[in-house]
């Protein structure tokens, strides 16, 4: 897996993330719990600090993967629980971007 390619996969998990939060938060009940909520933002603010690291090539960017392929797969877990098609496809922007940035970590 090339950097760029890894970029574009966090930058989509980003948008995905923070469009999924939007979209539980104006749902409500129970889909807006807090856990998930504070999830979702962690996962927002981890892939854009990922991208932030690989686009200007610091070298600790093998850091901020392993973070985020962390966080991701546990967003995306999360997320495919609930039965809604945009948590659903949440969860594959999530699984995506974890594993690009898996590859990258290493």
């Amino acid at each position: 897996m090339d950097m760029e390619t890894c970029i574009e996969n966090c930058t989509a998990c980003h948008r995905t993330c923070t469009e999924a939060l939007t979209h539980i938060l104006k749902k409500g009940g129970k889909q807006a719990d807090a856990a998930l909520t504070l999830l979702l933002l962690d996962c927002i603010e981890i892939c854009q600090t990922g991208a932030d690291f690989m686009i200007r090539g610091s070298q600790r960017h093998k850091l901020t993967c392993g973070v985020c392929a962390q966080i991701c797969s546990r967003c995306a877990e999360a997320c495919a629980a609930i039965d809604d098609e945009q948590m659903r496809r949440c969860a594959e922007v999530c699984r995506r971007c974890a594993e690009s940035c898996r590859q990258m970590a290493t």
